[in-house]
Order: C-alpha cells, then structure tokens, then sequence
C-alpha cells in the first residue's frame, strides 16, 4: 500500500519535516532527523528509479483525480536519474554537514539552516517529479526562496548581498517562467505537460507560442546560470556556507536544466522547437562561449570557490552543448554529465569546506603546502579536478567523450575541436591548485592543522571514488541516459 503512494512521500515527507525541525531548534537533534529524512528520499528515489526502468513511467493521480482536473505527479527515465541525483547528494551533504554548519555558521540559525534545507529538497524533488507546469512554477519558488535565505546565512557579510542579487536574478527568471506559462494556458486550456504535449503542435505556429517559448527559455537559462545569465552565481557560490555551495552547485543548476530538457523536448518536443525556432543555434554559441569565457576567468581567480563557481558556469555550457545537438548521443552526453558534474563538483566544494574548517579561508595563499598538511582532503580535491579535465578513468571523460561523439556524429568537427580545447583551459586552474598544494610551502608561521574530521572526509570521499567508479563502470549511467533520451525523442511524458 505504502509503495503505490512513494511518489508523493518522496515530497511530502521533507515539507512535513521542515517545520518540525523549525519548531525543534536544538542542532544536533535537527541535524539528525534531517540526516534521516535525506536518506529515507534517496532510498525512495532508488526504489522508484528501478520501477521505472523496469515497468515504464510511473503516474500519480493526487487525491484520485485525473488530469488536468487534478495535478499529477509523472516520473519517466529522465526524471527519475535527476530525482536520484538531488536525493543522493542531499544524503551525502547531509552526512557531511554537522561539524562544517556548527563552524560556519551562527549558533542561533543552525535550525534555520536546516529547516530551509528541507524546504529546498522538497521544491527541487518536486520540480522533478511534477507533471503539472504551474505545480513546478510553485516548487521552483519553494526551492529558490530556501536558497536565498541558506546563502544569507554565511558569516561574511558578502553573503546577504550575494543572496539579494541571487534573489532579484531568480525571481525575474521566475517572473519569466510564469509568464511563458501564462501564455501557453491562453492558447491551449490546460497546464498538464502531457495534455500540453498533444495540444501545443496545433498552435505552435502562433506568435503567442513563440513569445511563450523565449519566456520560457530565458526564465530558465536564468535559472540554470547560462553565460551570460550567470551573474547571481559566483558570489552565491564564494559567500554561502560550504555546505550550501556543495550542495546547491550539485543540485540547483542540474534540476534547473532539467526543466529546460522537460520545455524544448517534451513540451515542444513534437514542433521541433530547436530547429523551427531557432533555439539551436543559440544554445550551442552561448554554450561554446561558456566554455572559454567562463574558464578563462576562473583561471585568474585568486579565491578557490570562486574559481570553480566560474568553472561551474562552464560545465553548464557542456551540459547545454549536448542538448543542443538535439541527437540521441547529444542529450545523453547532456544527461551524464549532469549526473557526473554533480558528482565531481559537490567533492571539490566539500573538500573546500574541509580546507575551511581547518584553515579558515580557501584563497591560493591558504592553499600552500595543503598537500601534505591535508593529504586526504586534497587528494579528494585533485581527484575532483581530473574530473573537470576530463582524464580517462574519470567520470569527466565519459561526458567528454560522448560530448566529441554527437559533434563528430552530425559532422561538427570544429565543434568537437572547441570541446577538446576547453579542456586546456580547465588544465590551467586545476594545476594552479596541484601547484599550490604540492609544490610551494607553507608559510613559516603557519599554524599546525590536522585533517578534516572523519564524517566530513568519508562524504568527500564517497563522492571522489565515485568519480572513479562511474568513469571506470560507466555502462549502468550511461544506458540510463541513452534510454532517457531516447525517451525525450519519442514522446517524453506521453
């Protein structure tokens, strides 16, 4: 009886638990219960993941009735990786967090912390799995408004002002979202996506549909941080407390572009909207212009989370670049490195808020000699980093490689050129930190540190060993983002 209901306890259970946690306010007892719930989400993902490679889409009719009078929850392959995705790194951040929360932030918020923690889990499994577009407008604001008020708690008065700009970018790419949904409603009647799916072919030949696509569009890549639309992302990321940048560098951005995925090939999937639009060719320059712009800068970084906030912006033209080729290999290549860029980035953060537990800071200059003083966390951190590169063996390989494959595929060669040498780029900032960990000193009145707790450490590594794993033994992810595009191209929700 249980099971036929987990794709409503997989969001309720957290939304429950937030204002309990509000209301409990003692830390540690906070921390625990939230460390349940995280791992009781993961666990139902898993469940419901498997279900869905086994029997094919899951559909739930919210209190019995039927769409569109009712709302539906919907979980086909793609949604179901995302929705493993958020809820694994959840558990995992949630594993690490304790001891990096009690030190980076004040005493009398830590229950806030992980009251909005909760709240943003909730909007971002609920994004995933929604099958109604005004539903995920909702659980986008759930997330989005959590996330502000996480940032804002960083002990560096930066903080609130990065969360302010952060706020105003987000609410007007939400402000854009809805409006596109507004449209779309005046054309068809209904905000069901796969009732929305049938209808939009009829009409998608007015100019109503087309500005409801590029609200739609730009709302998102607002969202999901596409150069040049990135601006709220660097000092969100440098400012939060570590736990908040490990987990929403790992989860914020992937759910976003899952939304995009869900608008261009199941929304507009039938019109083709990419080609009739336009769109394509769009995507792919900003993407490309990501890759090098957004390296560059991170290379000339002198803060080691801004470095790869900037880095993060640049990956995001990689996931964006393989959607664009609108191909099977394409989307797929997209769908993995999702998956593999959640992996590899939420270890380098973490790593980063190991270093500033025991350091205080993360700039080049606290970076000196770390190799050797925090051999285990910054092996976790290097390990991360040949993740970016994309070095074989790597999870980052895998995504590259297929990246390569849909350009070669369609005949893009100077394409596949320009991935190949992003990756130099990427070479440049990893090896700043190689550099500065391994091969210069630390300062002469550097205090002694010992490395990172054992909970923090283990999390990280958990992480870093699956960059290996899923680089050595990609074959599992890699069908699961191969059906799921396949899906995208032949009726998505349908």
């Amino acid at each position: 009886m249980i099971a036929a209901h987990l794709p409503i306890l997989q969001v309720i259970i957290p939304l429950i638990v937030a204002p309990i946690a509000l209301i409990m306010r003692d830390s540690r007892t906070v921390w625990v219960l939230t460390l349940s719930v995280t791992w009781v989400t993961f666990s139902i993902s898993l469940t419901l993941l498997i279900e869905v490679l086994d029997s094919g889409n899951i559909i739930y009719r919210i209190g019995g009735w039927a769409a569109p009078w009712g709302i539906e929850y919907v979980l086909d392959k793609v949604g179901a990786f995302v929705l493993v995705i958020v809820s694994a790194i959840g558990s995992i951040v949630m594993t690490y967090a304790r001891q990096s929360v009690e030190a980076e932030i004040p005493d009398d918020r830590i229950y806030l912390f992980y009251t909005m923690f909760l709240l943003c889990l909730t909007g971002l499994l609920g994004i995933v799995i929604t099958g109604d577009v005004f539903n995920l407008f909702v659980f986008l604001e759930i997330s989005s408004l959590s996330s502000y008020v996480m940032i804002s708690l960083g002990r560096d008065r930066r903080a609130l002002t990065a969360a302010y700009r952060y706020l105003i970018m987000g609410t007007i790419g939400a402000t854009f979202y809805i409006i596109g949904v507004g449209l779309i409603y005046m054309m068809t009647g209904t905000l069901n996506i796969a009732d929305l799916t049938v209808l939009i072919p009829s009409v998608s030949d007015s100019r109503t549909i087309h500005t409801a696509m590029a609200f739609l569009t730009v709302g998102v890549c607002l969202k999901l941080a596409l150069f040049p639309l990135h601006l709220w992302l660097p000092n969100a990321y440098t400012y939060a407390p570590s736990v908040v940048t490990a987990f929403l560098a790992a989860t914020a951005t992937k759910v976003s572009v899952y939304i995009l995925i869900r608008i261009v090939f199941t929304l507009f999937g039938d019109v083709n909207i990419l080609e009739a639009s336009g769109l394509q060719n769009i995507l792919m320059t900003l993407a490309i212009i990501a890759l090098f712009t957004a390296s560059t800068i991170a290379i000339f970084q002198n803060n080691m989370k801004r470095l790869f906030a900037y880095s993060s912006v640049a990956q995001i033209g990689y996931i964006i670049l393989g959607l664009s080729f609108a191909s099977q290999i394409g989307i797929a290549a997209g769908i993995i490195h999702l998956f593999n860029h959640s992996i590899i980035k939420c270890t380098i953060f973490m790593g980063l808020g190991c270093i500033t537990l025991r350091v205080g800071g993360v700039s080049v200059k606290d970076m000196c000699g770390l190799g050797y003083r925090m051999p285990w966390t910054m092996a976790a951190i290097v390990i991360g980093g040949l993740g970016l590169i994309g070095i074989p063996m790597t999870v980052g390989f895998v995504s590259k490689w297929y990246l390569v494959r849909a350009a070669f595929e369609q005949g893009m060669w100077p394409i596949a050129a320009l991935i190949i040498t992003s990756s130099l780029l990427t070479i440049v900032y990893v090896w700043r930190i190689v550099e500065t960990a391994y091969l210069k000193p630390a300062p002469k009145n550097a205090p002694n540190i010992k490395e990172a707790p054992l909970s923090m450490l283990l999390s990280s590594w958990v992480l870093a060993l699956a960059s290996i794993y899923f680089g050595v033994n990609a074959t599992t992810t890699l069908n699961i983002a191969l059906e799921a595009a396949d899906s995208l191209l032949n009726g998505g929700l349908k």
